[in-house]
């Protein structure tokens, strides 16, 4: 925190675009994002007097909300997400600005037998040897999920033993031992208390997610945003990133 306490300090004098009044920026994410933003929102405030109004769910539901009108400032979501929202006039043509990507793994509860994941054959037997794996409809990575089953030729025998997960992550299911296991990114899996990580997929398996960040072209704050995008750029948050599992992206 020292660090980021530093950073912050440095970037009111750098950072020239500051403001003479506070604003609030309402920002929506996946909850991939959720650890990083809770984390750099003081410092960022403490550089800017700008506060964060942070609203989280999966990227299938803020493109549905976007696309109906929600009201926002900045979004983080997937770059097709983001393009496609581009295309149709919601997020600010060139705004779009990739800041991180992470790898998938598999959750399992804290304490339980660490099970063999970094092969296909090791992470096949353990997928048809776990009694119930949870996943979720309304994500990038449940998708993933469910053709990664199809590419190991055990959906037939695996798919009878999913517990579909609402409202919620997968990997509280997993915390809660209402299910064996789940395959999610990493950021969602270290931020949860009770699980663990068992391993990342083998590198043949592996599916990297990129996180973008972009304007709203109805931003009530849009100065402000870009004040944020810039932040995402600094020291401090490319250390809050990694401490989440994540990987920086440098432009």
């Amino acid at each position: 925190m020292g660090g980021i306490r530093i950073v912050a300090a440095a970037l009111v004098v750098a950072m020239s675009a500051v403001t003479a009044s506070a604003a609030e920026i309402t920002v929506l994410s996946t909850p991939t994002m959720k650890g990083v933003l809770n984390d750099l929102a003081p410092a960022f405030t403490r550089a800017t007097g700008h506060t964060l109004g942070l609203i989280f769910e999966g990227v299938p539901v803020l493109k549905r909300q976007i696309e109906a009108g929600e009201a926002f400032d900045a979004v983080f979501l997937l770059p097709a997400a983001m393009d496609d929202l581009t295309k149709s006039g919601r997020i600010v043509a060139g705004s779009r600005s990739d800041v991180a990507r992470t790898a998938a793994g598999v959750a399992i509860r804290a304490g339980a037998p660490k099970p063999q994941v970094g092969t296909s054959q090791d992470l096949k037997r353990t997928l048809l040897a776990a009694r119930s794996i949870s996943y979720s409809r309304d994500s990038v990575s449940g998708s993933y999920f469910l053709h990664l089953f199809d590419r190991l030729g055990i959906a037939a025998e695996v798919k009878p033993k999913l517990l579909v997960v609402t409202g919620r992550s997968p990997v509280e299911a997993v915390a809660r031992g209402e299910a064996e296991l789940t395959v999610i990114t990493v950021p969602n899996i270290v931020e949860v208390e009770g699980v663990v990580l068992a391993g990342l997929l083998p590198d043949e398996l592996q599916n990297y997610t990129t996180f973008s960040v972009g304007l709203s072209a109805n931003a009530r704050e849009p100065k402000a945003a870009e004040q944020l995008i810039a932040f995402l750029r600094s020291p401090a948050a490319a250390a809050a990133l990694r401490s989440k599992g994540l990987e920086p992206i440098v432009p």
